[in-house]
């Protein structure tokens, strides 16, 4: 097939989540590859330019294009990753050696079993799917997946007999409806094993089998009064349906992704801060005004190294007047810790600035269990009254500057709305 024709055929792809492959004048597979929209994708190989040599010599041997639509980004990411570890195709070459990428590991090793994604699987009892190209791809994917089937991304072993689980508290992957928490034994065996073989359904492309049976189960909870149990089997459904509806993962789980893994920013926060304890939730505190007009605060909320939104405030400075970031850090420290009694007080409490605000907010009366400051520019962490340099490609510091950035958005953005709304009410 000429470049020419091909060209003609791509016009017919649609601009549907799906995977494509490159194949040579005999037939073979060339290249598989992924896309949330496959009409743009396949188009961007036929430009003028081509990126890089690899992709230029592959695209000399190129004399046909088939493609696959499915149902979603997170489909498409799954398909991917089984097509070419059955086909092995030439071009996609760097997967062969499948220890040096990530795969999704569903664990065998106790009674309920966790989600990981891993890049050593020699040591570990568990079903694997991949390797994927693309270790982000695939932890937004477990972020949405998460959101449906709630299973558990712990490294906490749990045994359906251990009487320890009824005391213990659950992370707040339970209150996001993350997870069932079986840490808790707030769910039994057998639920939770239903929801880890429906989400191993998912993970084989059994599409329709999967809602065949969570109606099934949904109809059954419910003859038998376990109103509670379908309503949970409901919204898997109803997950599912909008998944195929929104089609990529990224809106999906909008909100909640973060730029590294979460686990790992707050792991190296403890070790390399040397911390007696590991937070649980990270306050970020920042102010936002031009020339003192406007001065408003934003406080943020990390819970699990993760953003939740519920817990963000939005203050309007109402005691400072003109230039002074230090009251007015003062002023929105003061104004958060009165409600300490119904928000109770952060383990890490960040603000953005450098020693000026870090004394402003002890001056304020905070509570935190660690007060931290972080200066933009030159991103030195004050604590205790004292710099600490940080490798700025480590996670712990990848983890502030993302709660410290998402401050400043969001006072910045509350500033702005003050802004619109007064030069509306001048005119």
């Amino acid at each position: 097939m000429s470049k020419l024709a091909i060209k003609e055929k791509i016009r017919e792809i649609p601009d549907s989540p799906g995977v494509y492959f490159m194949k040579d004048d005999q037939g073979r597979t060339l290249y598989i590859g992924k896309a949330k929209n496959l009409r743009n994708r396949v188009t961007s190989y036929f430009g003028k330019s081509l990126p890089e040599p690899r992709i230029e010599k592959l695209m000399s041997q190129v004399k046909d294009v088939e493609w696959l639509v499915l149902p979603s980004e997170v489909d498409a990411l799954l398909a991917e990753a089984r097509l070419i570890k059955d086909t092995q195709p030439r071009f996609n070459s760097r997967l062969k050696d499948d220890k040096s990428f990530p795969v999704l590991a569903v664990t065998r090793s106790d009674d309920f079993p966790k989600v990981w994604v891993k890049r050593e699987t020699d040591s570990l009892d568990a079903d694997t799917w991949g390797p994927f190209t693309n270790v982000g791809d695939l932890r937004d994917a477990v972020k949405t997946l998460q959101k449906i089937f709630r299973f558990a991304t712990c490294q906490i072993p749990m045994w359906e007999r251990d009487e320890k689980r009824k005391f213990f508290r659950p992370c707040l992957l339970y209150s996001l409806q993350r997870c069932t928490a079986p840490c808790a034994d707030l769910i039994g065996k057998e639920a939770y094993e239903a929801d880890i073989a429906s989400l191993r359904r998912f993970l084989q492309g059994e599409r329709a089998a999967l809602f065949g049976d969570l109606e099934r189960r949904m109809k059954s909870a419910s003859e038998k009064l376990e109103f509670e149990r379908a309503a949970d089997l409901r919204d898997q459904i109803q997950s599912l349906r909008h998944l195929e509806e929104k089609s990529s993962q990224k809106d999906y789980v909008e909100g909640d992704i973060t730029p590294l893994d979460p686990a790992e920013g707050l792991e190296d926060l403890v070790s390399r801060l040397d911390l007696p304890f590991r937070p649980r939730r990270i306050e970020g505190v920042d102010i936002a005004h031009v020339s003192g007009d406007q001065a408003v605060g934003s406080l943020v909320s990390f819970q699990e190294g993760i953003p939740w939104k519920e817990g963000y405030r939005k203050y309007r400075i109402r005691e400072v007047k003109g230039i002074d970031d230090y009251a007015m850090i003062r002023e929105v420290i003061r104004r958060r810790f009165r409600t300490s009694r119904s928000t109770p007080p952060p383990d890490i409490l960040l603000v953005d600035g450098g020693l000026g605000q870090f004394h402003a907010a002890r001056e304020a009366g905070e509570k935190s269990r660690l007060l931290l400051s972080l200066a933009k520019r030159e991103e030195i962490l004050f604590r205790d009254g004292r710099p600490v340099r940080l490798p700025l490609s480590s996670a712990a510091m990848r983890l502030l500057i993302y709660v410290r950035d998402e401050a400043h958005r969001f006072a910045q953005h509350y500033h702005h709305q003050l802004r619109r709304k007064a030069m509306v009410e001048e005119r």
